[in-house]
């Protein structure tokens, strides 16, 4: 690992570079707060991939990636002289302070749990922070991990289940008025009501892998990979087969299933 000195003499090496480059290079001189917005949105939901895998190489190489929008932003702030990267970095130093006062003040937290609910007092106190214990969340947020966080909040000023285990009666309810609205539809109707009440069964099964520690986002992605693994299998083994994979039944395709459970996992 590198030496401090060594880390913020790299970190300068970059801020040299940002110079350079939205000096001399015709792409990144033409770019603006705006036309970047998309490719930071790009680029973080390609690191949450690489940490989904696991892959630290990948990681690394990511948040370099990352790093990058951040260094492009506050250049654009400093031409504009509305900001730069020590704006940024001390805002984010006094942000930082100010909601530990476990650390550098007189407050006490001794677990992770007493921390998340010193943060929501906190923040509601803070100069220009959130109004309400909700006022935080941002707008855009993927609508799974808005969920999470909507409930974490709640849960931190004590709205919560007593016990975890108490959730789960939630979640029945709402399969079963999920399924009795889906009764008096046919199979290729669809309507508000039946929307309303999946997205309720979503909400509570969200709450439920948050009372028992568990990030839905990672756990969704990890199915994601496994289901993507699995079904690469099948489709490989389709065309060692010479086959199309639309031309196998579907006995077909969930004996190919099973066997890759078996050996692709």
């Amino acid at each position: 690992m590198h030496t401090r000195e060594e880390q913020l003499k790299a970190f300068g090496r970059l801020l040299d570079i940002m110079d350079d480059l939205r000096e001399k290079c015709p792409w990144d001189r033409k770019q603006t707060f705006d036309s970047l917005r998309q490719n930071t949105i790009e680029e973080t939901f390609e690191l949450a991939t690489a940490i989904s895998r696991h892959d630290m190489t990948e990681i690394s190489k990511e948040l370099g990636d990352v790093l990058l929008h951040v260094v492009f932003y506050a250049k654009m702030g400093s031409e504009k002289g509305e900001f730069d990267i020590a704006d940024v970095c001390n805002r984010l130093c006094d942000k930082l302070i100010f909601r530990h006062p476990h650390v550098y003040g007189e407050a006490a937290a001794q677990n992770a749990e007493e921390v998340s609910h010193l943060w929501e007092q906190v923040k509601l106190k803070e100069k220009g922070g959130n109004k309400t214990v909700l006022g935080g969340i941002p707008d855009s947020l993927p609508s799974l991990v808005k969920a999470y966080r909507i409930q974490d909040k709640a849960a931190n000023v004590g709205f919560d289940w007593e016990k975890r285990e108490d959730v789960w009666a939630k979640v029945k309810e709402e399969i079963s008025e999920f399924e009795a609205e889906m009764t008096e539809l046919s199979n290729d109707q669809i309507n508000d009501k039946m929307v309303n009440e999946f997205g309720d069964l979503l909400f509570a099964m969200i709450n439920a892998a948050r009372l028992y520690k568990i990030r839905p986002d990672n756990a969704l992605e990890q199915t994601n990979l496994k289901f993507i693994k699995r079904f690469n299998y099948i489709e490989q083994q389709a065309k060692e087969k010479g086959k199309d994979i639309k031309d196998l039944s579907l006995a077909e395709m969930d004996e190919l299933w099973n066997e890759a459970k078996r050996i692709a996992d």
